[in-house]
């Protein structure tokens, strides 16, 4: 079997809560999105965007999107039993990345495919300790992409506020989503992000964010309680 992606394999019912998860990565930093690792990061990041289009040109930017999704998935050193592409290094692998993702952006600028893939380079620029250039791209997310979108890069760009001790411009941009969630970031996410956000300098105000989180009935509910788990004990 090929491991090439394709739009319908891309489509997937629990994306919201690998959004969710994902972003959560931002919280931790450099250290934890190490561990991670950015194609995973990226990738999740990205699968968000597929729902969105049915015309013949949205197929193309489709299938442009899922091909850069296929060589970020790709493995290094060898190539798969079951074929597919493959990288002899971890520096060749970016510059094709890159380039994919970078191609989708300069010939379809302006469309979901586009900002997702934007999404997607950040998200490398993070990985590599880039945070200004990271921040660049989630600030044009942000500022210009449709409104789902456009909640993504804001939800990332909070995160990074926190990272860089910028607490109340986190806090000012989280309050914003709380009030005006939409279909990849809800009301529940942002409130999420806000209490891992404080967590490590005001730990009882995450703690009742979170614990009123784990008290509801939704997909962020066991995320919460795991967070809970990892709060000092009172």
């Amino acid at each position: 079997m090929s491991t090439h992606l394709t739009r319908k394999e891309l489509k997937q019912d629990n994306v919201a809560l690998k959004v969710e998860e994902t972003f959560d990565i931002f919280t931790k930093y450099r250290p934890q999105i190490a561990r991670i690792g950015g194609a995973a990061l990226a990738l999740v990041v990205i699968v968000a965007g597929v729902f969105y289009y049915r015309s013949a040109q949205k197929e193309v930017r489709q299938q442009m999107l899922a091909d850069a999704i296929t060589l970020q998935a790709a493995p290094v050193g060898q190539a798969p039993p079951n074929g597919g592409p493959s990288f002899p290094t971890e520096a060749a692998k970016k510059e094709a990345v890159t380039k994919a993702y970078s191609k989708l952006i300069g010939e379809h600028g302006g469309s979901e495919e586009a900002y997702s893939a934007e999404l997607a380079l950040a998200a490398s620029d993070v990985d590599a300790g880039k945070m200004d250039d990271a921040r660049k791209k989630f600030q044009d997310v942000a500022d210009h992409a449709s409104a789902a979108f456009a909640s993504l890069g804001k939800l990332s760009l909070a995160q990074l506020d926190f990272a860089e001790n910028k607490t109340a411009d986190a806090q000012r941009i989280l309050k914003d989503l709380q009030d005006h969630p939409t279909d990849l970031v809800s009301k529940t996410q942002a409130t999420y992000t806000l209490a891992r956000g404080l967590a490590p300098t005001r730990p009882e105000e995450a703690r009742k964010l979170l614990t009123a989180i784990a008290g509801e009935q939704s997909d962020v509910s066991s995320i919460a309680v795991a967070a809970l788990q990892e709060l000092p004990k009172q």
